[in-house]
């Protein structure tokens, strides 16, 4: 686990650093609130953060209020270290939204069990958020949480003016499998066509379950060419063996409709979504484990 320690004493920052260290934490030891916020506020940041009160630039009582009011997607857990031990001292940094207080010159040995109280915290938010955001059997994005990266990815899309491209895959005959083997059986085929879409796919880009048996892509930065490499990609990976489940080997295949939305060009959620699936009924109709591309 990372934590951050920002304090502009030398001595306590480097005794705090290798207490961490020594507990098995990874550290990111600064000296001032501005290098803080630049740290807490970019991509990977800490989850759990030691902030002295008093620093040059940003206190930690600003720094805790700018966490606080930042809107980040995941939670910051704050222990504050002042010298200060009157009451109103600490009811002023709690109201700021600090966790925790521990008093300086701090016992090694209280701060560990409080940082450890806090991990507590940051591990069950993890959890409490992978829950909320992930579907339950397959382990992949949710409708919610899908929507929402498509809905981030089209508001990029127009501040940077880059293509993105919107797939809708759906098993062919998956109600078949359903009443001839059991939903057992459906259940692990959808697992693992999930498990094979997701490996074809790029770093940067979502894999969620729009509905069923319905599956939805989101290909930030991509215009047609790429759209339909990928889709094809993920078509030969479903088809191209068949699934092993406790009712024997089935085989599955995958109708696919791609969206694209050209750099430039504008278009709401909703129509995009609309025309993915139209083109993913073309592919239906078309005789299915096949890719279509929309107008």
């Amino acid at each position: 686990m990372k934590i951050l320690i920002a304090d502009d004493d030398p001595m306590s920052l480097l005794y705090l650093q290798d207490a961490l260290q020594d507990w098995g934490y990874e550290v990111v030891a600064v000296p001032d609130g501005r290098s803080a916020q630049a740290i807490l506020s970019g991509a990977d940041a800490p989850m759990l953060a030691i902030l002295d009160w008093m620093m040059p630039g940003m206190d930690g009582i600003d720094l805790c209020r700018m966490i606080r009011g930042n809107g980040n997607d995941s939670y910051t857990y704050v222990i504050m270290l002042t010298s200060r031990t009157e009451t109103a001292f600490i009811v002023e940094a709690m109201t700021a939204g600090a966790d925790d207080f521990v008093s300086k010159p701090f016992h090694v040995e209280e701060l560990e069990v409080r940082v450890r109280a806090g991990k507590r915290i940051c591990e069950l938010e993890q959890q409490l958020r992978l829950r909320a955001s992930h579907d339950a059997l397959t382990g992949i994005y949710n409708r919610g949480a899908i929507i929402d990266l498509l809905q981030k990815a089209l508001a990029r899309q127009r501040r940077e003016r880059a293509g993105i491209a919107l797939v809708f895959a759906d098993l062919d005959h998956f109600k078949r499998i359903n009443d001839e083997y059991g939903h057992l059986a459906g259940d692990a085929v959808l697992c693992e066509v999930s498990r094979r879409m997701a490996r074809m796919l790029r770093p940067y880009d979502s894999l969620g379950r729009y509905g069923g048996e319905e599956l939805m892509v989101v290909l930030p930065a991509c215009g047609d060419d790429g759209a339909l490499e990928v889709a094809e990609r993920i078509r030969k990976a479903v088809c191209g063996a068949p699934v092993a489940t406790d009712f024997g080997a089935l085989p599955v295949s995958v109708s696919i409709g791609v969206a694209v939305l050209a750099p430039g060009a504008d278009a709401t959620l909703n129509q995009l979504i609309q025309c993915a699936d139209q083109a993913l009924y073309a592919a239906k109709n078309g005789g299915r484990n096949r890719v279509v591309l929309a107008p």
